[in-house]
C-alpha cells in the first residue's frame, strides 16, 4: 500500500477524534454523563475528578470506522486488482478487515452499556464481572469462528522461531487471551491519558509488522486507531478533559488483541502489550498475596501501595504526565522487540 494512503488515513482518524470531541463533551455534559469516582479504585486525589464526562471513546470509534472507509474505498481506487483469484483474495482480506472492525465495536458497545449503567446508578456498579465474561466469551467465539470461516485456519502458537500446532484447543486458548488482554486494557485506563497514548504507540508498531507482512488492510485498521487516539488525547491528557470508560478502552482492547491474532506471532503480541499484561498481573498478585496472607496471619498484605501498578508508581510521587511517558517508552521499547522479531523473520 502507498504510504501516503496511511499517511491520510491516520490524519483523518485525528481530524475526526479530535474535532468531535467539541460537540460530544457538551453533549456529555449536558446529559451529566459524568465519571462516578471511587477512592478505592484509585488514589484520594482523583476525588477531583469527579463528574468528567465519560464514554469518550466514542470519538475514536467513529473515527476509525471513517478512516478506515475512506482510507479502503482510496486503496481499491489507486490499486489494480483483476477478476479472478487475486479478486477473491481481496474480498477475503476486506471481510477479514471488516469482522476485526465488528469485533472491535461490539465489545465498545458492551462497554457502553457499562457505562451507561453506571452513570444512570451514579455509582461504580455497571455490568456485573459475569456478565462482562459471558458476553467477551459470546463475542471471541463468534469472532474467532467468523475468522476461520474467512480462510484463518492457522492454529499454530508462534513464539518466535519455535512452533507447534495445539489444533482445536487453540480457539478456547485465543479466547482466555482475547478475554485477559481486552480487560488488561481497561484496566490501564486509569491515568489521564495513559491507556491513549500506550495504545497508540501500540497501533504505530503494529502498523510496521503489517507493512513487513504486506497486510495492506490491517494497516488501514492500525493506523487508524492510533490517529484516533491521538485525537482523543487532545481532551485526555492531564487534566482530562473527558475519560474513555469501558467504551472506549474495552474497544482498543479488542484492537490491540485482533492485532495480535491476526498476525499469529504469540511471542510478538506479548511483547506489544507487556504493559498491559504486567498491569493485569499486578493487580492479580495484589489479590493474590493480600488473600493468602489474610488466611496465614489473620491479616491481608500488600506488595504493592496500590493496584493496578500505575496507582502504585503515582502512590510513590509519579506525577501523571512522568507515569505516561513512562509507561509509553517501555511500550515502546518492547514493542520494538516485537518488530524486530518480524522483520528478521520475514524480511528477505
Amino acid at each position: 500500500m502507498p504510504f501516503w494512503i496511511e499517511i491520510i488515513v491516520g490524519l483523518v482518524s485525528f481530524a475526526i477524534a479530535a474535532l468531535s470531541g467539541k460537540m460530544l463533551i457538551p453533549f456529555l455534559h449536558k446529559l451529566k454523563f459524568g465519571q462516578p469516582i471511587k477512592v478505592e479504585f484509585g488514589p484520594k486525589w482523583h476525588e477531583g475528578k469527579q463528574g468528567t464526562p465519560t464514554m469518550g471513546g466514542i470519538m475514536f470509534i467513529i473515527s476509525t470506522v471513517i478512516a478506515v472507509a475512506v482510507g479502503y474505498v482510496v486503496y481499491r481506487i489507486t490499486s489494480i486488482i483483476t477478476l479472478g483469484t487475486e479478486s477473491v483474495i481481496a474480498s477475503k482480506a476486506a471481510l477479514r478487515l471488516l469482522s476485526c472492525i465488528v469485533f472491535c465495536i461490539l465489545f465498545g458497545v458492551m462497554g457502553f452499556i457499562d457505562d451507561f449503567t453506571k452513570v444512570s446508578r451514579k455509582n461504580n456498579d455497571g455490568l456485573s464481572p459475569m456478565q462482562k465474561i459471558v458476553i467477551q466469551v459470546v463475542i471471541s467465539v463468534l469472532w474467532l469462528l467468523t475468522m476461520r470461516f474467512l480462510g484463518d485456519t492457522n492454529t499454530n502458537i508462534n513464539l518466535g522461531f519455535v512452533s507447534f500446532d495445539i489444533g482445536w484447543f487453540y480457539y478456547p486458548l485465543m479466547v482466555i487471551v482475547i478475554i485477559y488482554l481486552t480487560n488488561a486494557v481497561n484496566l490501564t485506563d486509569g491515568i489521564d491519558g495513559l491507556c491513549g497514548t500506550v495504545t497508540m504507540v501500540n497501533m504505530l508498531l503494529y502498523t510496521t509488522i503489517f507493512v513487513i507482512l504486506s497486510n495492506a488492510e490491517m494497516t488501514l485498521f492500525t493506523i487508524s486507531v492510533a490517529g484516533g487516539c491521538l485525537g482523543f488525547l487532545v481532551w485526555n491528557f492531564h487534566p482530562a478533559k473527558c475519560f474513555m470508560g469501558d467504551t472506549g478502552s474495552m474497544f482498543l482492547g479488542a484492537a490491540v488483541t485482533a492485532a495480535g491474532l491476526v498476525t499469529h506471532q504469540h511471542l510478538v503480541l506479548i511483547l506489544m502489550s507487556l504493559v498491559y499484561i504486567i498491569e493485569a498481573l499486578s493487580v492479580v498478585i495484589q489479590v493474590s498475596y493480600f488473600k493468602y496472607t489474610k488466611k496465614k496471619y489473620g491479616e491481608g498484605r500488600r506488595i504493592f501501595k496500590m493496584t493496578p501498578i500505575h496507582h502504585h508508581f503515582e502512590m510513590s510521587g509519579f506525577s501523571e504526565y512522568k507515569i505516561v511517558i513512562t509507561f509509553s517508552l517501555f511500550s515502546l521499547i518492547a514493542g520494538i522487540g516485537g518488530v524486530l522479531l518480524v522483520f528478521f523473520r520475514y524480511m528477505p
